[in-house]
């Protein structure tokens, strides 16, 4: 039996995050039965849970809520577990696969540990987090110097772009990092809604949305997601249909400045209709859009 440990995701079942999906899938849909996964899951509880799901483990990691630092405090946590759990029960072959490059000044300490118990650390370096807007200047830094470092201390990395990797090999050609590509699947199966379903006539008749009389946006509300930029370009259109942008809408800094910079309240078609966690209620929305603008 080998033993998988999924550190960084918020946890499973998933309802966004690309993270959280991909783990979702991975345990759902496990076809070797010779791999045991084992996952942490975020929580601002602190009476934490251990549960199953799908055949996985799955651990509650308490963490404050104290803003973006909350995510290095729970991957650090999150590794402390696994390697108390791997010393309780006396494992002795597997991974530890970790998600994105938060905690690169600490890994070091881990490596050696993880070792010595037979234990392989592999990491997801997701995309360029030290870019995005949302950071100041100092924290953007740390992200960067963290991720060189968890390249720079880590086994084995799995790229879920092909840019990434590359990008991985170019800036970080003097660690000689060992890594391959692996994309994410989708799901391409039809929705089991019909358009007569009590959920689906609420959902339509709640948002005064049209089957196939809308355009159709969904994406976390970060600026990287280029919102101002779509927003902009169907308002100069005169195309009579709506745009629906499903999104965690929050009316934050970003909010005001889109706003700001779009004057979006003006135009009626433009329609924030929050999240959607129903998967079939999604994939319905998705299929009968006319289109899909993505950022």
């Amino acid at each position: 039996m080998k033993d998988v440990f999924i550190v960084g995701s918020k946890g499973i079942p998933a309802n966004y995050g690309g993270f959280e999906t991909f783990v979702d899938n991975l345990v759902t849909r496990q076809v070797n039965p010779k791999i045991k996964y084992h996952v942490s899951c975020m929580t601002f509880d602190k009476s934490v849970k251990q549960y199953d799901y799908n055949g996985a483990e799955c651990q509650e990691i308490y963490v404050p809520n104290i803003g973006g630092a909350k995510t290095i405090l729970y991957d650090l946590r999150s590794l402390d577990w696994a390697l108390d759990t791997i010393k309780e029960r006396n494992l002795t072959d597997g991974i530890v696969y970790i998600l994105a490059c938060r905690i690169g000044p600490f890994l070091h300490k881990y490596i050696k540990k993880f070792h010595n118990h037979g234990f392989k650390v592999w990491v997801n370096p997701d995309g360029h987090e030290w870019k995005r807007a949302k950071w100041s200047a100092p924290v953007r830094k740390y992200w960067k110097v963290s991720e060189k470092l968890m390249v720079k201390n880590a086994d084995f990395l799995i790229c879920d772009s092909k840019s990434i990797e590359e990008y991985i090999h170019e800036d970080y050609r003097k660690y000689n990092p060992q890594t391959t590509f692996i994309a994410y699947g989708a799901d391409i199966t039809p929705s089991t809604l019909k358009q007569d379903d009590k959920k689906v006539v609420d959902w339509f008749n709640k948002h005064d949305v049209k089957l196939n009389e809308y355009f159709l946006i969904v994406g976390r509300f970060v600026p990287e997601n280029n919102y101002e930029t779509m927003i902009k370009e169907f308002m100069k259109s005169k195309v009579n249909k709506d745009l629906v942008i499903i999104t965690n809408v929050e009316k934050n800094a970003f909010y005001n400045s889109l706003k700001e910079e779009t004057h979006f309240e003006n135009d009626k078609r433009i329609k924030f209709v929050g999240t959607v966690y129903d998967a079939e209620l999604l994939k319905f929305i998705r299929e009968n859009a006319l289109g899909y603008l993505h950022g």
